[in-house]
């Protein structure tokens, strides 16, 4: 990889406002193709046969034609979809809190622990079922039933505070 001023890309025009000219530099990568062969017992094994598979595509394809539609220069784009893909497991984890990526995480190193293909199992129900709990919500909304309407709880108060019962 390696890197270049901001100022030399064709179409970047004046640096940001907040810039210095000529300070910031922006990496230039070569998209390339792969293709390895790997060991039967290689933990990455299933990353790596997407990266073989993905890597036969053009991903430019699909990044010009937004480029064009949005008006939105094809860099841009592609540093928008590798900067949202990275960092999409702490979003992830923003999203389901740690507290929940623990408890969900316990079932698995105890069957780890184990070693056992029972243990691992019973993880696997222990999972789809906190999962199914989680996601109850998304697939009934009417599982919790609405706490107040029109701003006013079932008690008639408003929920800015108990005293608070004038008509609105």
């Amino acid at each position: 990889m390696t890197t270049r001023p901001h100022e030399e890309y064709e179409g970047h025009g004046e640096p940001e406002p907040h810039e210095e000219p000529g300070t910031q530099e922006v990496p230039v990568i070569r998209l390339h193709r792969w293709d390895a062969d790997w060991p039967d017992d290689d933990p990455h094994a299933n990353f790596k046969s997407d990266v073989v598979l993905y890597g036969r595509l053009d991903p430019l394809a699909t990044l010009r034609g937004m480029a064009e539609n949005l008006d939105i220069p094809v860099g841009a784009l592609a540093r928008y979809v590798l900067a949202r893909w990275a960092t999409g497991g702490s979003g992830g984890l923003l999203e389901v809190g740690p507290v929940m990526v623990h408890r969900l995480w316990e079932p698995i190193a105890e069957a780890e622990r184990q070693d056992s293909d029972d243990a691992r199992l019973r993880a696997y129900h222990q999972l789809r079922q906190m999962i199914a709990w989680l996601k109850l919500p998304l697939d009934e909304p009417t599982v919790y039933p609405a706490q107040f309407e029109d701003g006013r709880f079932e008690d008639g108060r408003f929920e800015d505070g108990p005293d608070d019962t004038a008509t609105r």
